[in-house]
């Protein structure tokens, strides 16, 4: 696995933080058994791909599994959430989450086609430099390759996306482009910067930072994202930046240790004046939604500390609902974290504990809706 995208702030400082979304890194697991893996030999065939986005030149590489090498089934394009992933979407030691999805829905007579993350195992690109708009070209490659196959019925191609791949999928559906349906798995609602900011206070709780603490880092943040969110220019946002960070209280409990005070900013600024880190904190989900015409399926673990159910579900629907969408299935799941594997607390350091990869139930609910729409 590559490095996940440059979240490497430690948890005590403001405006970043260790984990956002899904780009986690967790406690590994002491030997955990991924049971829900599937080997060789499958019931359905199994095929490598690749396709071509030709606006940016990126060769993606993928997996296309089908019930049967012959006939024309619906299908479905997986798409990965924040930081570079494979087409498994392994994030987390051992769990392949894409896997086990692609495994339960070909099972059920859907096509998947899942695919690695421009400039991440076998595809070509430049990771580091792209936005979810990058994403979201390489995603309607991915369908226009589909388009192209007689093995796949092209009226009936959805699209899956977890975390930052449901904003990825969302932008894609309001489109247009004959998008079928889109399911949205743990799918942020609000704006990035407000839901950095309740991520944050979360994940700073579970810490055991101080009250006044915390509130010292919260009323930091702000700030901060109002200057990207404000910016134009990339050259004058980092001597912004670098004037905002440099002002602030920063303990040197906060610093790595052998990196000084001025390298320590000059990392901060580096990845929050980076390309999606902007669109990230500018983008507004809502007004997206209201473009989204196509049925959907949104789905949050009610334990999902990073991006929470209550607050993002409420916007999704709302937003939907605003812009005349009627076909819209909202589900909270109990117990559920941010990979929706059934756990404790939701925390991300139950991540690669946890034997189950995802759950039985969130992939009946995946599939059951899925079907009725394939099936109309």
């Amino acid at each position: 696995m590559q490095k996940a995208r440059s979240i490497f702030v430690i948890a005590a400082f403001g405006f970043l933080t260790v984990c956002f979304l899904h780009s986690c890194r967790t406690n590994d697991s002491a030997n955990v058994e991924r049971s829900q893996e599937s080997k060789p030999p499958y019931p359905y065939y199994s095929e490598e791909i690749e396709f071509i986005n030709s606006k940016a030149g990126v060769h993606l590489a993928g997996t296309l599994t089908r019930p049967s090498r012959y006939g024309s089934y619906p299908a479905v394009v997986l798409i990965t959430g924040s930081g570079p992933q494979d087409r498994n979407e392994e994030v987390n030691k051992g769990h392949k989450p894409f896997l086990v999805i692609a495994d339960h829905l070909t099972r059920k007579g859907i096509a998947v086609l899942r695919f690695d993350d421009r400039g991440t195992y076998k595809s070509s690109g430049d990771f580091q430099q792209a936005t979810s708009l990058d994403f979201v070209n390489d995603v309607e490659s991915a369908v226009s390759y589909l388009k192209t196959r007689k093995d796949i019925d092209t009226t009936k191609i959805g699209l899956v996306g977890h975390s930052e791949g449901a904003t990825i999928a969302s932008i894609v559906a309001s489109r247009g482009g004959n998008t079928a349906f889109i399911v949205l798995l743990a799918g942020p609602g609000l704006r990035g910067d407000t839901l950095m900011l309740m991520q944050g206070e979360m994940m700073r709780k579970s810490a055991g930072m101080s009250k006044e603490n915390i509130q010292k880092t919260l009323q930091q943040g702000p700030g901060l994202y109002n200057i990207v969110r404000k910016s134009q220019d990339a050259r004058t946002l980092k001597e912004e930046l670098t004037k905002y960070i440099s002002g602030l209280d920063i303990s040197k409990g906060e610093i790595p240790p052998n990196v000084t005070r001025e390298q320590f900013i000059a990392q901060q600024v580096d990845v929050i004046s980076s390309p999606w880190w902007q669109f990230f904190l500018k983008h507004d989900p809502a007004t997206t939604f209201q473009k989204v015409s196509c049925p959907v399926l949104a789905l949050n673990g009610g334990k999902d500390w990073q991006v929470t159910a209550d607050e993002n579900l409420a916007v999704i629907g709302s937003s939907l609902k605003k812009g005349g969408n009627q076909n819209v299935t909202i589900k909270e799941l109990a117990n559920l974290n941010h990979f929706f594997q059934e756990c404790e607390t939701g925390s991300p350091n139950e991540y690669t504990m946890i034997g189950q990869t995802f759950s039985p139930t969130a992939l009946s609910e995946i599939s059951d809706w899925i079907s009725k729409q394939v099936d109309k």
